[in-house]
């Protein structure tokens, strides 16, 4: 699934990205509002990881939807 879906489906995504990352809280998901640099970011920041290991779990999600 291409991210453009993803952002025009935010609402009901969000319950899948809580699912892969339970630590991202609801305001988290709020700010994040479906741009995939901001879920990048606060992945980094909420699990202490590098932007490349983030955004190698994101490609990875993306790519199970």
């Amino acid at each position: 699934m291409n991210w453009d879906r993803v952002s025009g489906n935010w609402k009901q995504m969000t319950g899948k990205v809580k699912e892969k990352w339970g630590q991202l809280t609801d305001d988290d998901l709020t700010v994040v509002d479906g741009k995939r640099e901001q879920l990048i970011g606060r992945i980094q920041e909420r699990y202490g990881i590098a932007k490349d290991e983030a955004e190698r779990q994101v490609k990875s999600w993306e790519d199970t939807l």
